[in-house]
């Protein structure tokens, strides 16, 4: 009889982990996509992760130096879209996620901007800010009575509420982020839940759209005081170097700076908020149902230190290296807790960012810190003195490159809105923006036949007052310190796409794709509708094709029933 040797526990243990990553990729070898339906939970969780700020060049950028298991989960056993880039102009976090699930771009969607100038109560107001609404989850009174946030601004709906919609109520949609915009958009009409954090503490709360009151386990997670942790710690990168603190500090205003201001700039961010996804999947039970659930999860530090250092800094690679470990772990838990096969999961961003100006000036590419603060005191001098000379007039708002107009200081004026935008566009290209294109030129369609046309007509909506959306110069970003993203080039719309799970065959595609394709291609593998605004297309070269697929399942069968497959 042939002998063995014993079995260690360290050769238990290495065992278990080679299985752990091999089993779920050899599935993917032969399992076929036929399986895919979310009427019967296959599979039984889509997973979509968003990185706020995360430019499509940093998968490449960073390539080599990331470990197993994270961003290499995707780029070597899933479809790895190099060149995915929006098509539209308004590059910024809300809009993004809107698109991500939509399969729309603002034109359909209705999410113009992160905020807009709202005409009735003349102000700017959030993208998801719902007066009929309240906070849930606050500590105490503080907020108790603040205006809540829901999807009520969005005019079409989303690949949760089609899963929803397909399944009537039995799968789960969850979103969470540490931003209300980045939790609610995604989440859609239908969401169970969209979860986000108190600025100021850290603590998670949501709205009382879902809910009037957290669930237990989000209850006990708070209680538990889970952010105490992440405060006064060092932020070292592989070297040992420290790179930042969370030490307790004063904010820009003289108070004690919150969590968000304070951690939320560095890795320590992501982990609370994969911590708290992970409890959440755990309690809510996702993946233990009869029809596929949904969770998307926005990751919001890349974007928080992104505006402050630039794509091109330490901190930013070590950010990128640090996420990479997390996404590790978030996917081995998912392996653990529900099983790699069981699971497809689906990477974007929500847009780029720009070089740092001064990074980009030495280099002799024209560049520049704007101040929007500046500009828009620019524009409204110049507004003035051709419309109320010796009045002073807050004729715009300006969220550049955007400038939301002031309907009333331009009633008074007896202008219409053609003509009111008309001057505000050109005070803006005197104050130094390339072009522009107003409101009502976007509502006729009247926009010039080239790509840059079309992406500002993607980018209309008839949400909010007048506006007029300016054409910045390159690498021109309205903060007057570090930079920003919201133009319509590259830097700011290239953007990752990736997939894992069965359906998709593993490798690099170098054909087009945009971030609408995401919702059409799930929609479609899971056999549901595409949201109503969808104009994605279903990226079907990464797609193993059916009839391999079950060629290789029915061998796979034979062989394991000591049967001779098909020829």
């Amino acid at each position: 009889m042939r002998s063995f040797p014993r079995s260690t526990p360290a050769r238990t243990c290495i065992l278990s982990t080679t299985l752990a990553v091999l089993v779920p990729v050899l599935l993917l070898a032969w399992l076929p996509a036929s399986f895919a339906s979310a009427y019967n939970a296959h599979p039984k969780l889509v997973v979509v992760i968003v990185i706020d700020q995360f430019r499509g060049d940093y998968l490449e950028r960073y390539r080599d130096k990331f470990g197993e298991g994270g961003f290499r989960q995707l780029l070597d056993h899933g479809a790895n879209f190099t060149d995915c880039n929006y098509d539209y102009a308004n590059t910024r976090t809300a809009p993004g996620h809107a698109t991500l699930f939509t399969g729309a771009y603002t034109n359909g969607h209705g999410i113009a901007a992160n905020e807009w100038w709202d005409p009735k109560k003349k102000r700017m107001v959030t993208s998801v800010e719902d007066d009929d609404t309240k906070l849930v989850g606050m500590n105490g009174d503080v907020g108790a009575n603040k205006e809540g946030a829901s999807p009520h601004n969005l005019l079409a709906d989303t690949l949760g509420d089609e899963l929803k919609l397909a399944t009537q109520g039995q799968a789960r949609v969850f979103s969470v982020s540490l931003k209300d915009r980045a939790a609610v958009l995604p989440g859609g009409f239908a969401a169970d839940a969209a979860y986000w954090i108190d600025p100021k503490s850290g603590a998670w709360i949501t709205s009382t759209y879902y809910f009037p009151d957290l669930p237990k386990w989000a209850q006990d997670f708070n209680s538990g005081n889970r952010a105490a942790k992440y405060w006064d710690r060092d932020w070292k990168n592989a070297n040992g170097d420290v790179l930042r603190s969370t030490a307790h500090r004063k904010g820009k205003d003289g108070s004690d700076a919150g969590f968000y201001e304070v951690i939320g700039s560095t890795p320590f961010a992501n982990e609370y908020e994969l911590e708290f996804a992970k409890q959440l999947v755990v309690y809510e039970n996702l993946g233990a149902g009869q029809a596929t659930d949904l969770l998307a999860i926005s990751l919001s530090a890349n974007d928080i230190l992104g505006h402050q250092v630039g794509p091109d800094s330490p901190e930013m690679a070590a950010m990128a290296l640090a996420l990479d470990r997390e996404l590790a772990d978030f996917f081995n838990f998912l392996g653990h807790q529900i099983g790699l096969a069981n699971v497809w999961i689906a990477l974007s961003a929500d847009h780029g960012v720009s070089a740092l100006p001064d990074a980009a000036k030495k280099l002799r590419i024209p560049a520049a810190n704007l101040g929007a603060g500046r500009l828009e005191a620019q524009i409204n001098e110049a507004l003035t003195a051709k419309f109320s000379p010796g009045y002073t007039v807050s004729y715009i708002k300006l969220d550049y490159p955007v400038a939301w107009l002031n309907q009333d200081a331009f009633g008074t004026a007896h202008l219409k809105e053609h003509d009111a935008e008309t001057a505000v566009g050109e005070a803006m290209k005197q104050a130094g923006l390339r072009d522009y294109f107003s409101k009502s030129q976007l509502a006729e369609g009247e926009v010039p036949d080239t790509s840059l046309g079309k992406k500002f007509l993607h980018s209309y909506s008839p949400e909010g007052s007048w506006y007029v959306m300016g054409v910045p110069e390159i690498y021109a970003v309205g903060s007057a310190t570090g930079t920003d993203h919201a133009s319509p080039y590259t830097y700011d719309t290239h953007v990752p796409l990736a997939f894992y799970g069965l359906p998709f065959r593993p490798g690099t595609y170098r054909t087009h794709a945009e971030p609408v394709d995401l919702a059409a291609t799930l929609a479609s593998l899971l056999g549901i509708n595409a949201p109503t605004h969808s104009v994605g297309r279903v990226l079907t070269e990464a797609l193993a094709p059916l009839h391999q697929a079950e060629n290789a399942a029915g061998s796979s069968t034979a062989r394991s029933n000591g049967e001779r497959a098909p020829q």
